[in-house]
């Protein structure tokens, strides 16, 4: 299917399903950005994970995001009053990049006239009417490609997270807390990642940062790491010879102070997980190790 006909003008409130990961959250940036584009007077809402909204803060594109806080929904008959209280905001065009069950719960709930998603399986069929298979390509522009029907074209839009004056002063602040000085540049660093056969070993990491701190002495690095991945980050550190060449927080950082702390950054190395997509999305250059 390459084209649907509809009638733009009942299209003023889109809502667009991505529940996770963070990642995938931030590789659906641009699709919201050409969804705005393509309906200028559209109110745009996002469904995602609550763990997920510091990728969508102050982004120009999202009128609002609905959060799903599994806590706050500890059982079937609470999830289906909140995807009922969604549903009443009567969206004109749903887009699902996922149709996990609680997107689908909400696009049944919602009766938007236009509902979006790729060819699902044949039990999930009546939920869409609008039915597409993307072309292959970079996850951020496979996101948009689902979009074609919509009359939208993917022109190399970008991820991208939107940092106030204030997060990115802070994030220079704290750098230079950390011993930054200001002749020498940073490569942040992502060792770790879920899947262990997406995840470089650590002693590759440290041997790959010691050449680097040996090429050019004024590369600082900084490891980065989520809750319950700090014995990773230990590892690289207690692997590398040139650890003077490392910056040390004292905690870990909450994500928008990575973001900022990222767009500071000459590089980003790492596997691929959330932080190869945030730099892009703030515009540093990034090198990843892709695994299995």
């Amino acid at each position: 299917m390459s084209s649907f006909t509809f009638d733009e003008s009942r299209v003023r409130k889109i809502l667009v399903c991505q529940l996770r990961q963070i990642g995938d959250v931030i590789l659906t940036t641009p699709a919201l950005e050409l969804l705005q584009r393509r309906f200028p007077a559209a109110k745009i809402h996002v469904l995602t994970e609550k763990k997920c909204l510091p990728v969508l803060m102050h982004n120009p594109y999202v009128e609002r995001v609905w959060p799903i806080d599994k806590k706050a929904l500890p059982n079937l008959w609470t999830e289906l009053r909140y995807y009922r209280q969604i549903a009443r905001e009567n969206f004109d065009l749903v887009v699902d990049f996922q149709q996990l069950p609680r997107c689908r719960w909400v696009v049944a709930f919602s009766r938007a006239p236009y509902r979006l998603s790729y060819p699902p399986a044949w039990y999930k069929r009546p939920l869409y009417n609008i039915r597409y298979e993307p072309a292959k390509a970079y996850a951020a522009q496979q996101k948009a490609n689902l979009l074609n029907p919509l009359g939208i074209t993917w022109q190399g839009e970008t991820p991208k997270i939107f940092l106030t004056e204030e997060e990115r002063q802070n994030a220079a602040i704290m750098l230079k807390d950390a011993g930054l000085a200001p002749h020498e540049r940073l490569i942040t660093v992502d060792p770790t990642h879920i899947r262990a056969t997406r995840c470089w070993p650590a002693e590759h990491f440290a041997k790959l940062l010691d050449l680097v701190a040996e090429h050019d002495g004024s590369m600082r690095f900084l490891l980065l790491y989520g809750p319950g991945e700090e014995e990773v980050v230990a590892a690289v550190a207690d692997n590398m010879e040139r650890q003077d060449n490392l910056l040390r927080m004292e905690r870990m950082l909450t994500l928008r102070e990575m973001f900022a702390v990222q767009a500071k950054s000459c590089l980003h190395v790492g596997n691929c997980s959330a932080p190869r997509h945030s730099a892009v999305a703030v515009g540093t250059p990034t090198l990843t190790i892709l695994g299995a």
